[in-house]
């Protein structure tokens, strides 16, 4: 086929669009499975933290809180379920049945992730939906597909000459075979992925289980806070202590809970004896931000916030992060 022709072929169309999402679908399954953070409870990244959020603000919340007792099982599910979809695509192997996994898939992660997002085209969900709807109607039109060379194997078995159109009782034995090999090579595919996947994650959550649980420094409360009237060397600020200030590096910060909110906030010492505080849930989707290399970064989307005032540097994010009155007194930290 010449190409002025491959450009009025659906299956030629679609070939960059089918390659970018089984591409991109396939990296972020094998992205989960190798990040120790993703399947850790304790981590305010992982997906049972995700979903806490999710499940306070989606339309499918209830749906959310239900899976929330099995996170991991979930969370297992979603990564290789994207990594299924993804190889199912590339390889052209049932290829409308891979595209409504993915269609599910990012349908779900536009009503739980992106749900709060402002204005709708911020989130990348929304458009991968759309994106899957198209193929999920056009198919692959047997371009780059393993069925195309399954189906001419059989029908050269079956004796079907390329240039004739077989009898419908032969036709339907094409078919036939070309869906049990088709999926005995699915069977396969999955089961590499599946091992493949599960050694990944496997080591993740080794590193995971070696690595210092005291990579980010955390404000203790006080052993002994000072009277909420008075100290020994007079009174002291109004308001709640959240802990040493000595524990908050210079230049650096340290994560606490808003005992007003709940919900966990950062404090920072960017001159020594300055210290400033943040909420630390992103103004974008409502994900906890890290704070890395000076700023507080979003792992969701990557929204980036000065790390001193707070303030957008990148979005989606519309707004600063929250800031949180702080001060210093003998050495212990009060929200004020």
């Amino acid at each position: 086929m010449r190409w002025p022709d491959r450009t009025r072929d659906v299956g030629w169309v679609l070939l960059p669009l089918r390659l970018f999402l089984g591409v991109t679908f396939v990296y972020a399954g094998l992205l989960k499975l190798t990040d120790p953070t993703y399947l850790d409870p304790s981590s305010p990244t992982s997906v049972h933290a995700q979903m806490l959020r999710a499940a306070q603000t989606s339309p499918i919340g209830w749906l959310v809180s239900a899976s929330v007792h099995v996170s991991t099982l979930t969370g297992l599910a979603i990564a290789f379920g994207e990594l299924a979809v993804g190889a199912g695509v590339l390889l052209g192997l049932w290829t409308r049945l891979a595209a409504v996994g993915g269609l599910l898939l990012s349908l779900t992660f536009f009503l739980t992730v992106s749900w709060n997002t402002r204005p709708y085209f911020f989130g990348s969900d929304i458009v991968f939906v759309f994106a899957w709807t198209t193929v999920v109607i056009a198919g692959d039109g047997g371009v780059l597909t393993v069925l195309t060379p399954i189906r001419r194997r059989v029908r050269r078995q079956l004796g079907v000459r390329a240039d004739r159109r077989p009898h419908p009782e032969v036709a339907a034995e094409v078919e036939r075979r070309t869906t049990l090999q088709s999926g005995v090579l699915a069977a396969l595919v999955g089961a590499v992925a599946l091992l493949f996947g599960s050694l990944s994650a496997l080591a993740a959550s080794r590193r995971s289980s070696t690595a210092s649980r005291a990579t980010r420094p955390t404000v203790s409360p006080p052993v002994s806070s000072p009277s909420p009237t008075a100290s020994a060397s007079g009174s002291r600020p109004a308001g709640t202590a959240i802990g040493e200030a000595s524990q908050v590096p210079l230049g650096g910060a340290a994560q606490f809970m808003d005992p007003h909110t709940g919900q966990p906030a950062y404090v920072v010492q960017p001159t020594r004896g300055e210290f400033r505080a943040f909420s630390a849930i992103c103004t974008h989707a409502g994900c906890t931000v890290e704070f890395q290399s000076g700023q507080f970064l979003c792992p969701c989307h990557a929204s980036t916030f000065d790390g001193v005032t707070g303030a957008v540097l990148s979005g989606p994010a519309p707004a600063s992060l929250p800031a949180i009155p702080v001060t210093e007194s003998g050495g212990v930290l009060y929200e004020t």
